[in-house]
């Protein structure tokens, strides 16, 4: 099992963020706050008009008062319950909800990239995580 000492661990989180946040447009929140990939997933995810777990264990963390460190958070939850590809599909599948949060860069934009994307995420789900969440 992957452990939250593993080199890879720290290399394939920095990359997911890279992906999330390349080409994410800058939006604030009504009270300056910027958004991040975080608040795309949330709003991704609530467009389904089901509860996912991660979020609603994410938000229920005290420490977390960053939009990156609850990102983060859920990128962890999704990998211990082996449903990050899953997650990140369901986020994707609205064209014009891409388009609000991404420049035209984003592999997310690229039919060809996102499959090529999901599809490597789909393998992690063979990958047993033992992180601390």
């Amino acid at each position: 099992p992957v452990t939250d000492g593993s080199r890879e661990l720290h290399s394939l989180c920095a990359q997911l963020e890279f992906l999330l946040q390349f080409d994410l447009k800058e939006k604030r929140s009504f009270f300056g706050q910027r958004k991040d990939y975080w608040d795309f997933l949330c709003q991704g995810l609530a467009r389904c008009r089901q509860e996912h777990k991660g979020i609603h264990f994410v938000t229920s963390l005290d420490k977390l008062k960053t939009p990156v460190g609850r990102g983060r958070a859920f990128l962890r939850y999704c990998l211990v319950h082996q449903q990050l590809a899953e997650s990140l599909q369901l986020c994707l599948l609205d064209p014009e909800n891409l388009c609000e949060w991404y420049y035209a860069r984003s592999p997310f934009l690229s039919p060809k990239q996102r499959a090529e994307i999901l599809g490597s995420l789909y393998e992690l789900d063979c990958v047993t995580f033992h992180l601390a969440l």
